[in-house]
């Protein structure tokens, strides 16, 4: 079966993806940056109204993914945040500066998580080679990769993304997301064989669930 999730920017959004079908949120603020960590009313209220999981940016600010100290012990606290606020995951991804992934503080980020689940967002995109981020990002303990491909869209890289489902076989979950519409998406989902799928198309959700039935 494949599963959608959908990307909402603001609590009446995601109640309307919700209702549209969505099979999971990914809650943010900041579109124009690209997703930064909603307010804790935004969390809370969503948790309360939503009975389909809910997985949480926490990202202090838009631009790169390089983080200060006093950045990544406010990404610490967001998270016992939204562990209290009875959310499903959270999102994040933390790069060193030559685009590598900074392991030692994704795994400590995603071990102070549990028992929620942790997704790394499209940082993975800026990371110098795929492959060895594939696999750094794994013994981090993520459960799932929100990845376009390094493409600005996931159709313009099918290849890559068939072979990154294929290199992570049941160890973690590679979730195509950037420009996924109901034209393109049975043919990223026959090409990649991906399970998840990310969008924003919310208007466009039920035809999408359709198409992949």
């Amino acid at each position: 079966m494949i599963k959608i999730e959908v990307v909402a920017y603001t609590l009446d959004s995601a109640i309307m993806a919700a209702d549209n079908g969505a099979h999971r949120i990914e809650l943010c603020s900041g579109m124009a940056e690209g997703g930064t960590t909603p307010s804790f009313g935004t969390i809370a209220a969503a948790s309360e109204i939503l009975e389909i999981p809910i997985h949480v940016m926490i990202r202090p600010r838009g631009g790169d993914f390089v983080y200060s100290p006093t950045e990544f012990e406010s990404m610490k606290i967001d998270i016992e945040i939204c562990k209290k606020l009875n959310v499903d995951g959270v999102v994040f991804g933390i790069l060193n500066p030559d685009n590598t992934v900074d392991k030692e503080r994704c795994k400590e980020l995603a071990q102070l998580a549990l028992p929620l689940t942790s997704n790394f967002h499209r940082a993975f995109d800026r990371c110098s080679d795929p492959y060895k981020s594939l696999e750094d990002i794994i013994e981090c303990g993520f459960q799932r990769i929100l990845t376009s491909g390094r493409e600005k869209i996931a159709m313009d890289s099918c290849g890559r993304l068939a072979d990154l489902v294929r290199k992570s076989g049941d160890r973690i979950i590679i979730m195509p997301g950037g420009g996924v519409r109901k034209e393109n998406l049975k043919t990223l989902a026959n090409i990649t064989r991906a399970s998840e799928f990310h969008t924003s198309a919310i208007n466009e959700l039920q035809e999408m669930l359709n198409v992949v039935k």
